[in-house]
């Protein structure tokens, strides 16, 4: 997602209480962060903030930490979450290349990739937050019993993913290639992304990671 460069979005974001400024020094201390014991669900590249605002919002029982790289986007989700004020969300202006600065071995519960850049050329695919070094990644930080939520309307990268996936050690589940008119489409919480794209007519593709022992057979 590209923004226009927003002047004073850094300087609201450095001085803002909902902005975590040192993620690294609460690795391992998430729950001492929030304050409480509750699951933690992370979302990779939450754009705007629609998403998991809404999530927090509705799981109140549940934290919530959205990381985006762009401070203008960034800025976007800073906006919703200054109005909303919800204690079970902080947003962090980071790089998902490096998660594992910011999160310890089994401390994540749940991570959200949402219509993530597909990164289109051969020569970028190792760039895509679905890649086999990525994902290695998220098996570091997520706990056992965790999983991945996966959500795209790039029907390329999507088939990547499914093959990607599977050849770093994850299962597949809960699969659909049209999230809106399948048994999944309850309870979905849509992006801006999302709602653009399926009211142009574009199927959402989802499915859900688990980590194994190794590829499946």
């Amino acid at each position: 997602m590209r923004l226009r460069h927003i002047a004073k979005a850094m300087p609201i974001i450095e001085q803002s209480e909902f902005v975590e400024h040192d993620p690294a020094a609460w690795k391992g201390r998430w729950k001492e962060r929030f304050g409480n014991d509750r699951p933690l669900h992370i979302e990779v590249g939450m754009g705007k903030g629609r998403f998991i605002t809404t999530m927090a919002e509705q799981n109140p029982e549940i934290d919530y930490i959205g990381i985006e790289r762009a401070d203008a986007v960034l800025y976007r989700a800073l906006q919703k979450q200054q109005e909303l004020k919800l204690p079970n969300l902080i947003l962090l202006l980071a790089d998902a290349d490096n998660i594992e600065e910011y999160f310890a071995e089994n401390e994540v519960d749940r991570i959200y990739l949402n219509f993530s850049d597909p990164w289109p050329k051969a020569h970028h695919a190792k760039r895509r937050l679905t890649s086999g070094t990525h994902m290695d990644k998220y098996a570091n930080i997520l706990k056992p019993e965790g999983c991945i939520c996966f959500k795209t309307d790039n029907r390329d990268l999507f088939d990547y993913s499914l093959e990607a996936v599977q050849e770093a050690g994850w299962s597949i589940s809960d699969l659909t290639y049209d999230l809106h008119h399948s048994e999944y489409a309850e309870g979905n919480v849509m992006t801006e992304y999302e709602e653009r794209f399926s009211g142009m007519g574009n199927p959402i593709c989802r499915a859900v990671f688990r980590h194994t022992e190794g590829p499946e057979s």
